[in-house]
């Protein structure tokens, strides 16, 4: 017999429908995940911004199934069985609409784009990417250092990979605010986020034009040339991709890697060369604070079973990221990760998984920044309360707004 398809929200099936919005789940989001696993287990029903009903996997194995099924669970938002209720005006709408780009592509088509996408990062010169985040990073601190203070998530985290990512893709660095302002709108699923990705889809196009004009040593030459053959607007798409998902996660591993070395005492010492390194922070962040918290996501393609949970056709499933990342299952009886342990599924898994040539280099990127940052200001340390940091209000990222921090001014190169 046939399940009965997911009810729209509002119908008493949905009563215990856990809201992933609000000041609660801002604030403490792995609270609520906890709280969500002993409830519902390792799959739980939850509503977004207007009361639409998905799915959260927050479960280790069960993230692991959904992003390796891609038969079951596909990425091809059409199928949503909620289009026809959802406004046009939808503010999370640009994460999950249907655009024929390498996100939502399946089968052989997503591994045309994906190869070409993985071919032309792994054209980057591991050596050249370290001396331009080294001289980028330089002249970022330069900005403030002689001021004894700074504001380290917009005056550095958020520039710091996008002008690295500007180089990579031949654009200006003169494009970097307005390239910004787009990805946070979109992300933050405000009002504007409808407006900046559009930002995003019109700066990419000129981008691919000019490039098709005047090829160069870049990601975007690499694109139009590979032997894919893909035309002008599926690399504007696949681009713009690129850039969302190399700007915002490694931005926001950086604020929180900063964050975590700041306020934990283990890392104390790191700020003048001590006992934990930079590489375990990172890690650490991963494990604890990822980036992307929530992906959007997965759509059912029959009726299927999931963490106990009855999954209809044509439901979204989201892939909780930071609730698997913390699943007890492969945790430490501490609770804490294992040393050295890097089986985070921070950059997704399967398929879709983040192209390793673009983890390598997120890692090259993140690395670097706090590297140089240590180095320049030693004695850096936060200048508010902990409890006066405030995380962004979004579904899908672990941000925070703001990160104030104090030190002795330093040399201006």
């Amino acid at each position: 017999m046939t399940e009965p398809a997911t009810p729209p929200p509002g119908c008493p099936a949905h009563a215990g429908a856990t809201p992933l919005y609000g000041p609660r789940f801002q604030t403490d989001p792995g609270q609520l995940y906890q709280e969500l696993r002993e409830t519902h287990g390792p799959v739980a029903r939850i509503e977004l911004a207007g009361g639409v009903p998905a799915w959260l996997v927050i479960g280790y194995r069960e993230l692991q199934l959904v992003t390796s099924q891609p038969k079951v669970f596909g990425r091809d938002s059409t199928r949503w069985s909620q289009w026809p209720e959802i406004p046009a005006d939808w503010p999370l709408k640009p994460m999950m609409a249907p655009v024929p780009s390498v996100l939502y592509a399946e089968g052989d088509e997503h591994q045309r784009r994906k190869g070409a996408i993985t071919d032309a990062l792994a054209g980057v010169d591991p050596y050249e990417l370290k001396k331009h985040c080294e001289e980028i990073a330089d002249r970022l601190i330069d900005e403030f250092a002689g001021r004894g203070e700074a504001e380290l998530v917009a005056e550095y985290a958020h520039r710091m990979p996008l002008l690295v990512l500007c180089r990579l893709f031949g654009l200006g660095e003169d494009e970097a605010p307005a390239l910004i302002r787009g990805l946070v709108a979109m992300l933050d699923g405000g009002p504007d986020a409808q407006a900046g990705a559009q930002q995003l889809l019109d700066s990419m196009l000129a981008l691919v034009r000019a490039k098709r004009e005047q090829p160069g040593a870049d990601i975007t030459s690499r694109m139009l040339e590979h032997a894919a053959g893909l035309s002008d607007e599926e690399v504007m798409r696949d681009m713009r991709v690129i850039l969302i998902a190399g700007h915002q996660p490694c931005a926001y591993w950086i604020a929180n890697a900063l964050r975590l070395m700041l306020m934990d005492e283990r890392f104390a010492a790191s700020l003048s060369g001590g006992r934990r390194s930079i590489g375990q922070a990172l890690s650490e962040a991963l494990w604890e604070d990822t980036p992307t918290q929530i992906f959007a996501g997965r759509w059912a393609t029959r009726d299927t079973q999931l963490g106990g949970q009855r999954i209809a056709a044509g439901d979204m499933v989201l892939l909780g990221f930071a609730g698997a990342n913390t699943d007890p299952s492969v945790r430490q009886a501490s609770g804490a990760p294992a040393e050295g342990n890097r089986a985070y599924l921070s950059f997704s898994y399967g398929p879709h998984s983040c192209p390793f040539p673009a983890q390598e280099a997120a890692e090259v990127i993140a690395a670097t920044a706090i590297e140089v940052l240590l180095d320049r200001l030693p004695d850096l340390r936060l200048a508010v309360a902990e409890h006066a940091l405030v995380w962004r209000p979004s579904a899908w990222v672990r941000a925070l707004v703001s990160l104030p921090v104090a030190f002795t001014p330093g040399y201006v190169s």
